[in-house]
């Protein structure tokens, strides 16, 4: 079977964004067939490029770096400077789409903003992604990912409780709202094309990480909305479901996420406690979460006594929700995570080969996932000021002055 063209096959989107949220967005539009140009700094390029160790082995490149950028495009543009601009001006006049994340009005002192920038091309899509917003009273200030995670709530929400061990607030493990962002920003700009595609006229979409923080605290925000109280921190317990977390095993951990009440009848026959799902104390899951002091611990000690595959298996064997809690190593080793083809290898210019996470969308059985590397810094500048129509002369003095 062929591969297919992929959906976004033909459209042009200059990525003038840099660290994640606004890569991130940029990676899924050319995971979906985008010709995405990213715009970096000469010498410098991408702040992420040096956020290491590690680094991709025999290059300056770092991992950081090339979990955001594959399948673009990288030009070394100079916007400080005025020739860098009209260059810069000139790709955003053939582009569909342009993606940046300075602080608000950064890019007006340049012409580079969008009230600048739609009057050459009014079907621009231009997408801001800033901390708070264009219109805020925080408008002002820059946003980080962690920063964000504290004021938008998620930090309230995950760790221990306090009187506890190890209890505190705690972010996630990765940049949870920078990712969730470039996610949002990357739905906006494909209803945007969409609505472009019918009127030629296009629009700024203004995305801020703290908003999305605050959208994606889901249940937990209508758990505050709906009752009035304030949700704890519960470690791995869940607010609505019980028992759904995590449990001790004679060798590890074990997630376990019953998810009705027929699982939790499921649950306790494996168990060997089948009096409890017909105790009306734990029979629904209303019950339960009521009754999670009284119930956790009669699960934990039975839970303790077998090993992590001992349980599942059983539960397994019988529909219960199960997993273990796998380190990376193992995840990428998982006979799923193989067979999906999650890990991806693709060649590069320096390095030969790179090994890299695939776009999870599949659309008719094929993976969206790009197939090109990220770009090393400036790899492709002359290639796009050729298509510009920059001459090789022009593109010369370009470099001897630092524009490019």
């Amino acid at each position: 079977m062929s591969t297919p063209s992929k959906p976004l096959a033909g459209i042009k989107v200059l990525d003038i964004s840099r660290v994640l949220a606004g890569p991130w967005c940029g990676q899924m539009l050319a995971d979906m067939g985008a010709d995405v140009i990213k715009v970096e700094r000469p010498v410098a390029g991408d702040d992420t490029r040096h956020w290491g160790p590690p680094w991709l082995e025999g290059t300056v490149e770092s991992a950081y770096y090339l979990c955001a950028n594959r399948g673009k495009r990288s030009v070394t543009i100079d916007m400080a400077k005025p020739e860098g601009q009209a260059l810069i001006k000139q790709l955003a006049a053939q582009s569909d789409v342009l993606l940046e994340n300075f602080k608000v009005g950064g890019l007006k002192k340049y012409g580079l903003d969008y009230a600048s920038l739609k009057t050459h091309n009014p079907s621009l899509v231009y997408c801001s992604i800033t901390g708070f917003g264009q219109e805020s009273p925080y408008a002002h200030r820059a946003g980080y990912d962690f920063m964000i995670q504290a004021m938008g709530g998620i930090m309230s929400l995950t760790g221990k409780p306090d009187g506890q061990p190890g209890g505190g607030p705690v972010k996630s493990g990765v940049a949870f709202t920078d990712i969730f962002t470039g996610l949002y920003a990357a739905n906006a700009v494909l209803a945007a094309l969409y609505q472009c595609r019918d009127t030629g006229v296009g629009c700024h979409i203004d995305m801020a990480l703290m908003d999305v923080q605050v959208g994606v605290l889901a249940n937990q925000a209508l758990n505050y909305l709906t009752s009035g109280n304030v949700p704890q921190r519960l470690g791995n317990a869940h607010p609505n479901i019980v028992p759904y977390q995590a449990f001790a095993t004679a060798d590890g951990h074990m997630i376990v996420a019953v998810g009705n009440d027929e699982q939790f009848r499921r649950f306790c026959e494996v168990l060997s406690l089948g009096h409890l799902a017909a105790d009306e104390r734990f029979s629904t899951n209303g019950a339960r979460v009521n009754q999670r002091e009284l119930l956790v611990p009669v699960l934990e000690a039975a839970l303790v006594q077998r090993t992590t595959d001992d349980w599942l298996a059983a539960l397994e064997a019988v529909g219960v929700p199960c997993g273990p809690i796998n380190t990376l190593d193992r995840v990428f080793d998982d006979p799923h995570v193989k067979a999906r083809g999650l890990k991806q290898t693709l060649p590069h210019t320096q390095a030969g080969k790179v090994d890299l996470v695939a776009n999870p969308i599949r659309i008719n059985g094929h993976s969206l996932s790009a197939t090109t590397a990220p770009p090393g810094l400036g790899e492709h500048t002359e290639r796009v000021l050729d298509d510009m129509g920059i001459s090789p002369a022009q593109q010369q003095a370009l470099r001897e002055a630092g524009i490019i």
